[in-house]
């Protein structure tokens, strides 16, 4: 049996020995620290407590300390597992405070956008029951099943919320409970007669081909900014329909080191920290983005500067589909877009359209592959990645072009598309999907030369914010480049 006793130990630099209780047990000593201090006159001449307030005090806890092992069979404890058992008390485990430890250690080990639903789903929860301060006492079965009728009309939170109020419970109890020991803190577990509803089966977002090249030709709404929303929230559009449907999240943390000889390799956020592979993708950055990888490059490690305009990732992928609401609003359009209206389109697209494969349809879009096993001996091939997203891309922008098309889908990546007057260039201009005008000369230094030929025969009804398609043929070098304009900005 363990025993107590009212001691001090070393004198303070201001003269006083704080209090403590030495808990004896199995010949190993551990001292328990109490809120009281003394000084010399507090002690005997043997330096033992005299001071009878303190004495007092230390005894009722020592008794309390002693009615509490009783009860438990300490024989194989430590006086370690002696001095715990004291310390947590018998008081109820408030919940809350638990799954606030709970959501910072998941955001500290960089599972920040998983902390933040669970953050949600147990402010959802305090809200419900009216405090802060829940306790896990007050989880009952009832408690727990009113609560989740109350998420009844959600679409998503009425699985996702429970099941990470579930998560957190069954974290706690490993915690706070000791079966071996009979340490029962948490003493209610509702979960086993709790069902959990699945959540709704969510609408396709996806849209045809010819919608997504008749968004990325609608004016943009007039403004004096020099970086409108509404202009980022179409860039960024651009990007993830052109980039197999890349994430704004993975855009946003994109750094320098993930981009080299027109390669984008990264490891997708959302599910890295889950997949053997880390989410690993690779995929070659089509033409159509170059001009807008050099728009928004950062001046620091960051890919792009979006970091600088905003705090974190949330905001920025918030931004940007607010500006993509105002494009469509504009423009009266009955659906609104969101950036996974083209996440979902590229995937749909490549199906339906390209006739890819469901697998590489699902390696493109770095989905987890139902084929665990079968990957750890095949190496992953990211050229397949590219080249559909080449041919989405070309299907989309370009699909009534191929009669124009004499080139190779390799002379459509070639990065360094440059000539001289010397050269026989052909220009053509494109608005709405139909060829406006072309010609063929020499004489021209650069790219924006033939632009700006080919400009003086756009219509000239053409509206302030509307983006005409040029193609520039470099025909002694049997090569060939697109370029993106806007009205009232690019010319």
């Amino acid at each position: 049996m363990a025993t107590f006793k009212t001691c001090v130990q070393q004198q303070r630099k201001d003269g006083f020995y704080p209090v403590y209780i030495r808990v004896t047990h199995r010949r190993q000593t551990a001292f328990m620290k109490t809120d009281k201090m003394l000084d010399k006159k507090g002690l005997n001449r043997s330096g033992e407590v005299k001071d009878t307030f303190v004495l007092a005090y230390c005894a009722e806890k020592i008794n309390s300390f002693i009615e509490r092992l009783n009860k438990e069979d300490i024989s194989e404890w430590t006086v370690k597992d002696v001095v715990a058992f004291l310390e947590k008390g018998e008081d109820d485990v408030c919940f809350s405070d638990y799954a606030r430890k709970y959501k910072f250690e998941m955001a500290k080990n960089g599972q920040e956008r998983n902390a933040k639903n669970y953050e949600l789903a147990y402010q959802h929860l305090e809200r419900f029951a009216g405090t802060n301060r829940l306790m896990f006492s007050r989880f009952t079965t009832k408690f727990v099943q009113d609560w989740i009728a109350s998420l009844q009309n959600t679409a998503r939170a009425k699985e996702m919320y429970p099941v990470c109020i579930r998560q957190i419970f069954k974290a706690a109890i490993n915690e706070f409970n000791d079966y071996d020991r009979g340490v029962i803190r948490i003493k209610t577990n509702p979960w086993q007669k709790i069902r959990i509803p699945k959540a709704d089966t969510p609408d396709h977002k996806a849209v045809p081909a010819k919608d997504i090249r008749d968004f990325f030709l609608l004016p943009l709404p007039p403004t004096k900014m020099i970086l409108p929303l509404p202009e980022l929230a179409h860039d960024v559009a651009m990007m993830v329909m052109c980039l197999a449907g890349i994430n704004t999240v993975d855009l946003y943390h994109l750094e320098k080191s993930n981009y080299k000889d027109g390669i984008l390799a990264y490891n997708r956020r959302k599910t890295s920290k889950f997949r053997a592979d880390n989410a690993h993708l690779e995929i070659r950055v089509p033409d159509i983005l170059k001009e807008l990888f050099e728009k928004y490059k950062s001046n620091d490690q960051y890919l792009f500067n979006f970091h600088e305009r905003y705090t974190s990732e949330d905001a920025f992928n918030s931004n940007v589909n607010g500006g993509l609401r105002r494009i469509c609003e504009y423009n009266n359009m009955q659906e609104r877009y969101s950036t996974y209206t083209f996440r979902h389109s590229w995937g749909t697209i490549a199906r339906n359209d390209i006739k890819a494969s469901m697998y590489d349809v699902a390696f493109s879009m770095n989905h987890a592959s139902a084929h665990k096993i079968t990957e750890t001996y095949v190496k992953p091939d990211y050229s397949i990645v590219s080249d559909l997203n080449q041919k989405v891309v070309d299907f989309i922008f370009y699909g009534r072009l191929t009669e124009d098309n004499n080139g190779t889908e390799d002379e459509q990546i070639n990065s360094q598309f440059k000539f001289s007057f010397r050269n026989m260039i052909m220009g053509t201009v494109f608005f709405n999907d139909t060829k406006i005008y072309s010609f063929k000369d020499i004489g021209y230094n650069n790219v924006d030369d033939v632009i700006t030929e080919l400009v003086k025969h756009l219509p000239e009804d053409m509206p302030v914010g509307c983006k005409a398609l040029f193609r520039i043929d470099n025909l002694d070098k049997g090569t060939h480049q697109f370029y993106e304009r806007q009205k009232g900005k690019g010319f």
